[in-house]
């Protein structure tokens, strides 16, 4: 009889039945004429327990590579040291597929060798943790404004102009006429709103910054919702209840998976309405301010600190290294010492960026837009989200409504993650008269003929609208605790590489 095939996390409702599991091999280790090898599938881990006295399933085991697929056979068995509490009895092993030499060891790598091996480094643990979190914020994300009336509408990709800024555009020919990578949905969602009242889009953006920050892809994605007869103040609501919901729906799915990558869950269960508030004049003041200079100095304790710890503890794995002879527990001590290693350089180079940091902020000028510098020491100093709001007119994009009070102001906000992470929503209270939006986009020296077609919406039936756009890559950074986005997304689009 055929026996059942089954995934790795469902061996708990399996135990003491036999069962066919099918995956990769992982990893390998001997002890006293048994062979244990970690199978994944996907939904996770499964120590399989290959006997010596089943010759020839022992001896082909022994000498399978890394990452060949198999079909493995036998008895769920309950041992609490095995990964998931679980562990498989074999009796029958099935060779689909005998891998070549694996590039990628259990040793640690560098950046840019797994980068270049992208399509194989996400069957890591880490990295498959991170896709399945991204997954359950996608699905969070959708559900949250599905359940809430909103319309999803799916907004073009190509689009004959910019919404955003000129300069970050990527061109396009489009059957002889010039077209562009879009950077935003926002300006296509405005008629939907007009029709549905309330929509979203959800899908990938691009944007030709030549950044190299560690929060900046050239590809990313992004939801954007959009709504009729909507305000500021609406909207600002609208943010804090999202990211509540869906850093919530995160928490209750994957907090053990959020605990393996090393993230503080207790900095995420804070994350509650209300935010803290402040306008762009505020934010100025605060960056000029003692508590942006007490934060410097602690900073700077923090990580010389953290750096002394490191490098002490670095010293202590060299000498384990030296002493340990060849095999997995070498491998192993090789492996952090070059992942220390790798933290040691990030600290120093904090370190060392702290201080122009500080004079940046100090220097920082009324008109100015916010960068990284700005938004990393505003958002440190908060321990939920921080919204800024009424940026000045001049730095924003010219769709945006100004303020009836201050005209050198603009309805906007943005919304800093805590933490250091900076910026996940931008938004705004778009301009609805169109008399003022024409007078705005010709001060920008913008010819309207590219946006008939966007400025008819002021023509039929105009209202006070707005809505904001939550990146997708930095969220999941903040939410998983990743240093790089470039670990957020599947395959990474960054300024200096397109493969694979």
């Amino acid at each position: 009889m055929d026996l059942e095939h089954v995934s790795i996390s469902e061996l708990p409702g399996h135990e003491n039945r036999k069962v066919r599991l099918r995956g990769w091999l992982y990893g390998r280790r001997a002890g006293g004429g048994i062979l244990f090898l970690l199978l994944r599938d996907g939904t996770g881990l499964c120590q399989c327990v290959v006997e010596a006295s089943d010759a020839h399933d022992f001896e082909t085991a022994r000498h399978l590579p890394q990452e060949s697929s198999l079909a493995v056979s036998g008895t769920v068995r309950r041992d609490e040291r095995a990964p998931g509490g679980y562990e498989l009895a074999v009796e029958n092993m099935e060779v689909i597929h005998s891998a070549a030499e694996y590039p990628i060891s259990r040793k640690a790598h560098g950046v840019d060798f797994l980068l270049a091996h992208r399509h194989l480094w996400i069957r890591s643990p880490r990295q498959t943790t991170i896709l399945k979190i991204r997954h359950t914020l996608t699905r969070a994300i959708r559900d949250f404004f599905d359940t809430r009336g909103f319309t999803l509408v799916d907004t073009p990709i190509l689009s004959p102009g910019a919404a955003e800024g000129a300069g970050t555009l990527f061109k396009l020919d489009y059957f002889g006429q010039e077209t562009f990578l879009t950077q935003t949905g926002q300006l296509y969602l405005e008629s939907a709103c007009m029709a549905l009242g309330k929509v979203y889009c959800f899908g990938p953006t691009f944007r030709a910054e030549k950044s190299k920050t560690r929060r900046h892809l050239t590809e990313f994605w992004m939801v954007e919702p959009e709504i009729a007869f909507a305000e500021l103040d609406d909207l600002v609501s609208l943010a804090e209840e999202f990211i509540s919901s869906i850093v919530a729906a995160v928490l209750a799915r994957h907090r053990s998976d959020l605990v393996s990558l090393g993230r503080n869950v207790d900095a995420l269960e804070n994350i509650r309405p209300p935010f803290p508030r402040m306008t762009y004049s505020e934010a100025v003041e605060s960056l000029h301010g003692p508590r942006t200079r007490r934060f410097l100095d602690a900073e700077t304790s923090r990580l010389r600190a953290r750096l002394r710890d490191s490098r002490q503890r670095l010293e202590t794995l060299e000498d384990q290294h030296a002493r340990t002879g060849k095999g997995w527990k070498r491998d192993r001590l090789t492996g952090e010492m070059i992942a220390l290693r790798e933290n040691i350089r990030a600290l120093e180079e904090e370190l060392k960026i702290l201080p122009e940091r500080g004079r940046r902020a100090a220097d920082f000028r009324w008109g100015d837009d916010f960068g990284g510098d700005e938004e990393t020491i505003l958002s440190r100093l908060h321990d939920r989200p921080l919204i800024i709001t009424h940026y000045p007119r001049e730095s924003k994009a010219f769709y945006m409504k100004p303020d009836p009070r201050d005209p050198r102001l603009v309805l906007n906000m943005d919304v800093l993650a805590p933490e250091g992470y900076g910026e996940i929503i931008g938004g705004s209270q778009r301009e609805e008269n169109l008399d003022a939006l024409l007078n705005r986009m010709r001060a920008a020296g913008m010819d309207p003929a590219p946006y008939e077609w966007y400025l008819d919406l002021r023509r039929y039936g105009s209202v006070p609208h707005g809505g904001f756009g939550l990146g997708i890559e930095r969220t999941l950074a903040w939410l998983c605790g990743l240093r790089h986005v470039r670990e957020a997304i599947a395959f990474p689009r960054l300024m200096s590489r397109i493969y694979p």
